[in-house]
Protein backbone atom coordinates (compact mmCIF):
# COMPACT_ATOMS: atom_id res chain seq x y z
CA UNK A 1 0.00 0.00 0.00
CA UNK A 2 1.27 3.24 -0.82
CA UNK A 3 1.10 5.84 2.13
CA UNK A 4 -0.01 9.47 1.11
CA UNK A 5 1.94 12.43 2.59
CA UNK A 6 -0.64 14.40 3.92
CA UNK A 7 -0.79 18.16 5.73
CA UNK A 8 -3.01 20.15 7.37
CA UNK A 9 -3.46 23.98 6.99
CA UNK A 10 -4.64 25.70 10.07
CA UNK A 11 -4.61 24.44 13.57
CA UNK A 12 -8.23 25.75 14.90
CA UNK A 13 -10.64 24.11 16.04
CA UNK A 14 -11.44 22.22 12.78
CA UNK A 15 -7.93 21.82 11.94
CA UNK A 16 -7.08 19.69 14.73
CA UNK A 17 -9.71 17.22 14.44
CA UNK A 18 -8.57 16.64 10.81
CA UNK A 19 -5.23 15.87 11.76
CA UNK A 20 -6.00 13.58 14.41
CA UNK A 21 -8.31 11.43 11.74
CA UNK A 22 -4.80 11.85 9.20
CA UNK A 23 -2.62 10.46 11.90
CA UNK A 24 -5.18 7.76 12.84
CA UNK A 25 -5.49 6.50 9.11
CA UNK A 26 -2.77 3.51 7.85
CA UNK A 27 -3.46 5.07 4.54
CA UNK A 28 -1.66 8.54 5.59
CA UNK A 29 1.60 9.79 7.10
CA UNK A 30 0.51 12.85 8.41
CA UNK A 31 4.09 15.47 7.78
CA UNK A 32 3.08 18.78 9.22
CA UNK A 33 0.55 21.30 10.28
CA UNK A 34 0.20 24.58 9.61
CA UNK A 35 -0.66 27.99 11.30
CA UNK A 36 0.43 31.37 11.83
CA UNK A 37 -0.39 30.70 15.60
CA UNK A 38 2.89 29.23 16.90
CA UNK A 39 0.73 28.07 20.05
CA UNK A 40 -1.72 26.54 18.13
CA UNK A 41 0.03 24.61 15.55
CA UNK A 42 2.48 23.43 18.14
CA UNK A 43 -0.45 21.72 20.63
CA UNK A 44 -1.57 20.11 17.43
CA UNK A 45 1.91 18.91 15.95
CA UNK A 46 2.39 17.77 19.65
CA UNK A 47 -0.48 15.76 19.67
CA UNK A 48 -0.26 14.30 16.65
CA UNK A 49 3.23 14.05 16.31
CA UNK A 50 4.22 15.45 12.92
CA UNK A 51 6.31 19.09 11.91
CA UNK A 52 4.79 22.02 13.16
CA UNK A 53 5.19 25.26 10.37
CA UNK A 54 4.92 28.97 10.72
CA UNK A 55 4.03 28.69 6.21
CA UNK A 56 1.91 26.71 4.31
CA UNK A 57 4.32 27.39 1.32
CA UNK A 58 7.25 25.44 2.82
CA UNK A 59 5.72 22.18 2.31
CA UNK A 60 4.71 22.81 -1.00
CA UNK A 61 5.86 20.06 -3.40
CA UNK A 62 6.57 17.87 -0.29
CA UNK A 63 3.20 16.57 0.57
CA UNK A 64 0.84 14.40 -1.95
CA UNK A 65 -2.68 15.45 0.22
CA UNK A 66 -3.75 18.41 2.43
CA UNK A 67 -7.46 19.51 4.39
CA UNK A 68 -7.34 23.04 3.99
CA UNK A 69 -8.83 24.18 7.25
CA UNK A 70 -8.48 27.99 7.11
CA UNK A 71 -10.05 30.86 7.54
CA UNK A 72 -12.86 30.91 3.92
CA UNK A 73 -11.26 33.90 2.50
CA UNK A 74 -7.84 32.18 2.46
CA UNK A 75 -9.34 28.95 0.83
CA UNK A 76 -9.06 29.63 -2.65
CA UNK A 77 -5.11 31.15 -2.70
CA UNK A 78 -3.80 28.28 -0.38
CA UNK A 79 -5.72 25.49 -2.00
CA UNK A 80 -5.05 26.68 -5.65
CA UNK A 81 -1.14 26.66 -5.25
CA UNK A 82 -1.06 23.11 -3.51
CA UNK A 83 -3.03 22.12 -6.49
CA UNK A 84 -0.50 23.63 -9.01
CA UNK A 85 2.36 21.87 -7.07
CA UNK A 86 0.82 18.43 -7.57
CA UNK A 87 -1.14 18.03 -4.29
CA UNK A 88 -4.62 16.66 -4.09
CA UNK A 89 -6.90 19.01 -2.18
CA UNK A 90 -9.87 18.52 0.47
CA UNK A 91 -10.83 22.27 1.18
CA UNK A 92 -13.38 22.54 4.04
CA UNK A 93 -17.11 24.41 3.46
CA UNK A 94 -17.62 26.42 1.54
CA UNK A 95 -15.30 26.12 -0.97
CA UNK A 96 -13.89 29.75 -1.68
CA UNK A 97 -15.92 33.64 -0.96
CA UNK A 98 -16.70 33.79 -4.32
CA UNK A 99 -18.01 32.23 -7.33
CA UNK A 100 -15.29 33.24 -9.38
CA UNK A 101 -13.12 31.82 -6.87
CA UNK A 102 -14.58 28.16 -6.98
CA UNK A 103 -14.59 28.09 -10.29
CA UNK A 104 -10.65 28.77 -10.86
CA UNK A 105 -10.30 25.78 -8.36
CA UNK A 106 -12.28 23.28 -10.43
CA UNK A 107 -10.69 24.34 -13.59
CA UNK A 108 -7.38 24.40 -11.82
CA UNK A 109 -7.94 20.60 -10.49
CA UNK A 110 -8.92 19.39 -13.83
CA UNK A 111 -5.94 20.97 -15.64
CA UNK A 112 -3.63 19.68 -13.12
CA UNK A 113 -5.18 16.02 -12.74
CA UNK A 114 -5.94 16.51 -8.85
CA UNK A 115 -8.72 15.40 -6.88
CA UNK A 116 -10.68 18.37 -5.28
CA UNK A 117 -12.79 17.41 -2.29
CA UNK A 118 -15.21 19.64 -0.07
CA UNK A 119 -15.92 19.12 3.25
CA UNK A 120 -19.54 18.92 3.67
CA UNK A 121 -19.94 16.24 6.28
CA UNK A 122 -23.12 15.65 5.96
CA UNK A 123 -22.83 13.88 3.23
CA UNK A 124 -21.11 10.98 5.35
CA UNK A 125 -23.59 11.15 8.41
CA UNK A 126 -24.97 7.44 9.08
CA UNK A 127 -28.32 8.50 8.37
CA UNK A 128 -27.90 9.85 5.05
CA UNK A 129 -25.57 7.12 3.68
CA UNK A 130 -28.42 4.79 4.89
CA UNK A 131 -31.41 6.33 2.62
CA UNK A 132 -29.58 6.77 -0.60
CA UNK A 133 -31.59 3.60 -1.65
CA UNK A 134 -35.14 4.69 -0.01
CA UNK A 135 -34.90 7.89 -2.07
CA UNK A 136 -37.15 8.43 -5.19
CA UNK A 137 -38.34 11.50 -6.87
CA UNK A 138 -39.23 13.26 -3.54
CA UNK A 139 -41.94 15.98 -3.55
CA UNK A 140 -41.07 18.17 -1.07
CA UNK A 141 -38.60 18.06 1.28
CA UNK A 142 -37.69 20.70 4.67
CA UNK A 143 -35.07 20.99 6.38
CA UNK A 144 -34.17 23.03 9.90
CA UNK A 145 -30.92 23.34 11.20
CA UNK A 146 -30.96 25.10 14.33
CA UNK A 147 -28.02 26.46 16.86
CA UNK A 148 -26.83 28.63 19.98
CA UNK A 149 -25.33 31.47 19.71
CA UNK A 150 -21.48 31.17 19.58
CA UNK A 151 -18.88 33.34 18.27
CA UNK A 152 -17.04 31.20 15.71
CA UNK A 153 -18.71 31.60 12.33
CA UNK A 154 -20.10 34.95 12.44
CA UNK A 155 -18.06 36.35 10.14
CA UNK A 156 -20.11 35.02 7.55
CA UNK A 157 -24.07 34.71 7.68
CA UNK A 158 -25.50 31.97 8.82
CA UNK A 159 -26.17 30.54 5.20
CA UNK A 160 -23.06 30.45 4.51
CA UNK A 161 -21.76 28.99 7.52
CA UNK A 162 -24.94 26.33 8.50
CA UNK A 163 -27.59 26.50 5.75
CA UNK A 164 -25.37 25.44 2.34
CA UNK A 165 -25.07 22.24 4.63
CA UNK A 166 -28.54 21.47 3.81
CA UNK A 167 -28.76 23.26 0.46
CA UNK A 168 -25.81 20.61 -0.53
CA UNK A 169 -28.15 17.84 0.63
CA UNK A 170 -30.96 18.72 -0.71
CA UNK A 171 -29.51 19.40 -4.01
CA UNK A 172 -27.78 16.33 -4.21
CA UNK A 173 -31.24 14.23 -3.39
CA UNK A 174 -33.49 16.17 -5.46
CA UNK A 175 -30.87 16.25 -8.64
CA UNK A 176 -32.73 18.82 -10.73
CA UNK A 177 -31.85 22.27 -11.70
CA UNK A 178 -32.99 25.34 -9.44
CA UNK A 179 -36.01 26.94 -11.15
CA UNK A 180 -36.63 29.55 -8.69
CA UNK A 181 -35.90 30.52 -4.51
CA UNK A 182 -37.78 32.51 -2.49
CA UNK A 183 -35.87 33.92 0.93
CA UNK A 184 -36.35 35.89 4.05
CA UNK A 185 -33.88 36.65 7.03
CA UNK A 186 -32.99 39.00 9.43
CA UNK A 187 -29.87 39.96 11.10
CA UNK A 188 -30.34 39.80 15.10
CA UNK A 189 -26.98 39.39 17.73
CA UNK A 190 -24.16 40.45 14.68
CA UNK A 191 -24.06 42.39 11.28
CA UNK A 192 -24.52 39.47 9.20
CA UNK A 193 -27.67 37.48 8.61
CA UNK A 194 -28.19 35.30 11.45
CA UNK A 195 -31.60 33.12 10.77
CA UNK A 196 -32.80 33.05 7.18
CA UNK A 197 -35.83 30.84 5.71
CA UNK A 198 -35.75 29.93 1.90
CA UNK A 199 -38.32 27.70 -0.33
CA UNK A 200 -36.44 26.67 -3.47
CA UNK A 201 -38.08 25.15 -6.84
CA UNK A 202 -36.47 22.79 -8.98
CA UNK A 203 -37.12 22.63 -12.05
CA UNK A 204 -38.67 18.93 -11.99
CA UNK A 205 -41.53 20.17 -9.47
CA UNK A 206 -40.32 19.61 -6.12
CA UNK A 207 -39.85 22.12 -3.68
CA UNK A 208 -37.40 22.40 -0.32
CA UNK A 209 -38.33 24.60 2.37
CA UNK A 210 -34.68 25.33 4.41
CA UNK A 211 -34.31 27.00 7.70
CA UNK A 212 -31.11 27.95 9.58
CA UNK A 213 -30.76 29.78 12.46
CA UNK A 214 -27.45 30.71 14.86
CA UNK A 215 -29.66 32.29 17.27
CA UNK A 216 -31.95 29.34 18.72
CA UNK A 217 -31.83 27.60 22.49
CA UNK A 218 -31.44 24.52 21.13
CA UNK A 219 -29.67 22.46 18.33
CA UNK A 220 -31.57 20.71 15.84
CA UNK A 221 -30.56 18.89 12.47
CA UNK A 222 -33.51 17.67 10.47
CA UNK A 223 -34.54 16.41 7.27
CA UNK A 224 -38.06 15.33 6.03
CA UNK A 225 -38.01 14.03 2.64
CA UNK A 226 -41.29 13.09 0.88
CA UNK A 227 -42.12 11.08 -1.97
CA UNK A 228 -45.06 9.58 -3.76
CA UNK A 229 -44.52 6.27 -1.47
CA UNK A 230 -43.27 7.33 1.33
CA UNK A 231 -42.50 10.30 4.43
CA UNK A 232 -39.03 10.14 5.91
CA UNK A 233 -37.83 11.86 8.65
CA UNK A 234 -34.38 12.22 9.70
CA UNK A 235 -32.70 13.36 12.59
CA UNK A 236 -29.01 14.22 11.48
CA UNK A 237 -27.87 15.06 14.92
CA UNK A 238 -29.34 11.69 16.93
CA UNK A 239 -28.95 9.93 13.74
CA UNK A 240 -32.52 8.45 13.88
CA UNK A 241 -34.49 7.89 10.83
CA UNK A 242 -38.08 7.27 10.94
CA UNK A 243 -39.48 6.13 7.46
CA UNK A 244 -43.68 6.05 7.20
CA UNK A 245 -45.32 4.12 3.91
CA UNK A 246 -48.45 3.53 2.79
CA UNK A 247 -49.02 -0.69 4.02
CA UNK A 248 -51.38 -3.23 2.28
CA UNK A 249 -55.47 -3.15 3.20
CA UNK A 250 -56.98 -0.73 5.35
CA UNK A 251 -57.57 0.49 8.71
CA UNK A 252 -61.11 0.45 10.30
CA UNK A 253 -62.96 3.72 8.95
CA UNK A 254 -61.14 2.72 5.20
CA UNK A 255 -58.19 4.41 6.08
CA UNK A 256 -55.17 3.22 4.24
CA UNK A 257 -52.91 0.64 6.47
CA UNK A 258 -49.59 2.97 7.58
CA UNK A 259 -46.04 1.17 8.37
CA UNK A 260 -43.81 2.63 10.25
CA UNK A 261 -40.11 1.89 10.58
CA UNK A 262 -37.43 3.35 13.20
CA UNK A 263 -33.72 2.93 12.14
CA UNK A 264 -31.22 4.22 14.62
CA UNK A 265 -27.81 4.17 13.29
CA UNK A 266 -23.74 4.37 15.08
CA UNK A 267 -22.78 7.54 15.18
CA UNK A 268 -19.97 6.58 13.43
CA UNK A 269 -17.19 9.13 12.71
CA UNK A 270 -18.59 11.02 9.69
CA UNK A 271 -15.09 13.38 9.30
CA UNK A 272 -12.86 10.04 9.27
CA UNK A 273 -15.10 8.65 6.82
CA UNK A 274 -14.41 11.62 4.88
CA UNK A 275 -11.06 12.04 4.80
CA UNK A 276 -10.80 7.98 4.53
CA UNK A 277 -12.49 8.52 1.23
CA UNK A 278 -10.63 11.42 0.33
CA UNK A 279 -7.81 9.33 0.51
CA UNK A 280 -9.41 6.44 -1.67
CA UNK A 281 -10.00 8.66 -4.40
CA UNK A 282 -6.29 9.98 -4.70
CA UNK A 283 -5.67 6.12 -4.31
CA UNK A 284 -8.16 4.94 -7.29
CA UNK A 285 -8.85 7.94 -8.99
CA UNK A 286 -12.92 8.13 -8.65
CA UNK A 287 -14.61 11.27 -8.25
CA UNK A 288 -15.09 12.84 -4.71
CA UNK A 289 -18.80 12.15 -2.71
CA UNK A 290 -18.37 15.47 -2.56
CA UNK A 291 -16.52 17.17 -5.56
CA UNK A 292 -15.51 20.32 -6.82
CA UNK A 293 -18.27 21.17 -8.62
CA UNK A 294 -20.94 19.78 -5.92
CA UNK A 295 -18.93 22.93 -3.53
CA UNK A 296 -19.52 25.47 -6.33
CA UNK A 297 -23.19 24.24 -7.08
CA UNK A 298 -24.31 24.85 -3.50
CA UNK A 299 -21.87 28.59 -2.92
CA UNK A 300 -24.08 29.82 -5.50
CA UNK A 301 -26.99 28.72 -4.27
CA UNK A 302 -25.99 30.18 -0.77
CA UNK A 303 -25.23 32.99 -2.35
CA UNK A 304 -28.47 33.62 -4.37
CA UNK A 305 -29.94 32.92 -1.44
CA UNK A 306 -28.00 35.49 1.01
CA UNK A 307 -28.65 38.17 -1.89
CA UNK A 308 -32.54 37.92 -1.75
CA UNK A 309 -32.24 38.24 2.11
CA UNK A 310 -30.52 40.85 1.69
CA UNK A 311 -32.27 42.63 -0.87
CA UNK A 312 -35.46 41.96 1.24
CA UNK A 313 -33.97 43.41 4.57
CA UNK A 314 -33.23 46.78 2.46
CA UNK A 315 -36.54 46.93 1.00
CA UNK A 316 -38.16 46.97 4.56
Amino acid sequence: MTVIRAAVIGAGYLGRFHAQKYQAIDAADLVAVVDPDEQARSAVARETGCEALPDHRSLLGRVDAVSVVTPTPLHHPIAREFLESGAHVLVEKPITTTLEQARDLVETAARCGRVLQVGHLERFNPAIVAVGDILDRPRFIESHRLAPFKPRGTDVSVVLDLMIHDIDLIQNIVGSPIATIDAVGASVFTEEIDIANARIRFENGCIADATASRISMKSERKLRVFQADAYLSIDLQQKVMTLVRKGEGLMPGGVPKVDIEERSFDPGDALRDEIGSFLDCIATGRRPVVSGEDGLRALETAIRIGELVGAGALAR
